[in-house]
């Protein structure tokens, strides 16, 4: 049995859902589907999840969302046209999409994520009754018959391990089943959202579940790329590629997976294939636990901007015991999460993304600090981005950091910060926000040379 997953991309239009519905039934063991909500047509078109947001945010703010809910509708009403299919099956669709408009909006949290659900909710069901259209065995499941169970935690949701076991029946199902990603319910029945992005993360939950002999997502790429192709020209295709390789790749910036998508089909051991929708015959990318590392060292360069250092210096920091931990204690109190610290004899830094450390946060912290730790200096550096050289082959290879370092200096890009971690399987390197771009470029070239 496979899992396949399939993006907003694949599923933006009428045309691209008959491709979608060509590759389900190209392969009799394509048995559970999951899909997100509706994508852009085109570059200048607005996601339905954006819409929803747009219309839910207007019912906050006292106003009826009925313009924006009225694109959604739209856009339901004309794929199903460009399907051929019946009013039957577009008036369930706006029906919950208005029931949807005009809930309850006490808790804001549970409405936002009630809202946003809808795109992919209703892009299954819209799925479903397509290939049923076509004589095929298919069916809507909402995850909560299915035992989708989630934290209570509004657009930040994270599986329930009692999940696994009540999903393990959709083997069982006859046909091909059709599942929404993204959401789930709470132990309470309350329907609650994975972050953005969270199709990715169904999709992975429930190979596990079912034990699927691979997980294959589909998107609108041929392949993962050793880098973005909005830098460099027709970067090369990566053909395989671990689980450990792709988790760092994803962390600085890789678009194919969300970063926490793959931990369910890791913990099991189930390859992943990512595919392109529009070219399913091209060989595509595979995500497995181990591969046999050739003359390229490196797999993939990524980065992320958004991030700043809180810098701490204090003299003999080193023979202070407990003096890190009462730092990072205070990150914990503000609910802060951390990402980085290197550290040095008598100085300790702490990356942080700066969506969690704004102006008011900064100056709580500060002040905690050089109250509660008396550290000689404190200071805080804001605009860096963090590029990853990532490749199992790193481990074994002489003279990777002063490859990078080289081209860096060559590119004219001043290096902030460098880090690595034990396993060696990455580099990490902080730059200046306005140097990412050439930072990566940099790089590519250095380790990726014109013959490849």
């Amino acid at each position: 049995m496979k899992t396949a997953k399939f993006g907003g991309s694949s599923l933006a239009s009428a045309a691209q859902i008959r491709k979608v519905c060509d590759i389900i039934t190209a392969d009799t063991s394509r048995r559970l589907i999951i899909v997100s909500a509706p994508g852009k047509r085109t570059a200048q078109d607005t996601k339905v999840t954006d819409l929803l947001i747009q219309a839910a945010e207007a019912r906050l703010t006292h106003q009826d969302g009925e313009q924006e809910m009225g694109l959604v509708e739209a856009r339901y009403v004309e794929i199903a046209s460009g399907l051929g299919l019946e009013q039957d099956d577009v008036d369930p669709i706006i029906a919950d999409l208005r029931h949807r408009l005009q809930a309850d909006t006490a808790d804001e949290g549970l409405f936002l994520d009630t809202m946003k659900a809808a795109g992919e909710a209703n892009r299954a069901r819209l799925t479903a009754a397509f290939l049923r259209h076509r004589g095929v065995d298919a069916h809507y499941v909402d995850p909560g018959e299915a035992g989708m169970i989630l934290s209570d935690e509004p657009g930040n949701a994270r599986v329930l391990t009692q999940s696994y076991g009540r999903l393990r029946g959709l083997r069982d199902r006859a046909g091909i089943t059709i599942f929404p990603g993204f959401f789930g319910y709470t132990e309470a029945g309350r329907l609650v959202t994975f972050p953005r992005g969270g199709s990715d993360i169904t999709g992975a939950i429930l190979a596990a579940a079912v034990d699927a002999e691979l997980y294959e997502n589909f998107t609108d790429v041929d392949s993962v790329f050793a880098a973005s192709p909005r830098l460099i020209d027709a970067p090369a295709p990566v053909d395989e590629i671990t689980y450990r390789e792709m988790r760092e790749l994803s962390y600085a910036g890789f678009s194919v997976f969300h970063d926490e998508a793959l931990e369910p089909v890791v913990r099991a051991g189930i390859p992943v294939a990512v595919k392109n929708t529009n070219n399913p015959a091209a060989s595509g990318t595979r995500i497995v636990t181990t591969r046999q590392v050739g003359d390229t060292p490196v797999v993939g360069i990524a980065a992320t901007a958004g991030f700043c250092t809180v810098y701490v210096s204090r003299y003999l920091m080193n023979r202070e015991i407990g003096f890190g931990r009462r730092l990072l204690e205070i990150f914990e109190d503000e609910a802060i999460p951390f990402e980085h610290t290197p550290s040095g004899i008598d100085n300790l830094s702490i990356i942080v993304r700066e969506d969690f450390f704004d102006h008011a946060a900064e100056e709580r912290v500060l002040r905690r600090i050089r109250h509660e730790l008396d550290a000689d200096e404190v200071s805080v550096k804001r605009g860096l981005a963090l590029v990853m050289v990532v490749g199992e082959g790193m481990s074994h290879t002489v003279g990777l950091a002063a490859r990078a370092t080289a081209a860096f200096r060559q590119a004219g890009v001043n290096l902030e910060m460098m880090n690595q971690g034990s396993s060696e399987v990455s580099m990490m390197f902080g730059v200046k926000d306005h140097d990412v771009d050439d930072a990566v470029c940099s790089l590519y070239t250095e380790f990726f040379p014109s013959d490849h």
